[in-house]
């Protein structure tokens, strides 16, 4: 195969999105979720990988939680990677990331990044639905539920666990 066939071939295999996102809490348990100006419901800080600039999952939270809500900070392990599918796009490959629990001085040096970003709150575990739409509401619940035991990272498909 040569190097024009080889670059054929990889242009025309399917895509795949990734994305990733962290998973702050407060002092009482409640999530930390930024609500969108670009579409319905509200998310995590996160966003897309830049993978074309060689940035790897754990890279891309960290830097869309500085740009998204002005914390610069490593995230913690791995709690969820989830195969989302839906009809409008390709699949995205969802990582979560625990963020840790902020303190009240981390809490009010928030700055949101007003291009994307209309406002943040702290959610009760029990409002998860109200807020995330789909299967990021169960991506998220699976998460905490990691977060709760201690366990590995959950393997997620279309939010729900994989494999079972």
């Amino acid at each position: 195969m040569t190097t024009t066939d080889y670059l054929s071939y990889i242009a025309g295999l399917p895509r795949v999105l990734a994305a990733a996102a962290t998973v702050f809490r407060d002092d009482r348990g409640r999530v930390l979720l930024v609500e969108p100006n670009y579409r319905e419901g509200w998310a995590l800080p996160g966003g897309t990988i830049e993978s074309d600039a060689g940035e790897s999952p754990r890279q891309a939270a960290r830097r869309e939680t500085a740009e998204e809500i002005g914390l610069d900070l490593p995230p913690g392990r791995l709690l969820a990677i989830d195969w989302a599918r839906s009809p409008r796009r390709p699949p995205i490959a969802a990582y979560l990331y625990d963020g840790g629990v902020l303190d009240e001085a981390q809490l009010t040096s928030i700055r949101l990044q007003e291009e994307e970003l209309l406002s943040w709150k702290l959610v009760e575990r029990e409002e998860i639905d109200r807020y995330l739409l789909g299967a990021l509401a169960l991506r998220v619940r699976a998460a905490l539920e990691v977060l709760e035991s201690g366990g590995g990272a959950a393997e997620l498909e279309d939010g729900h666990p994989a494999g079972g």
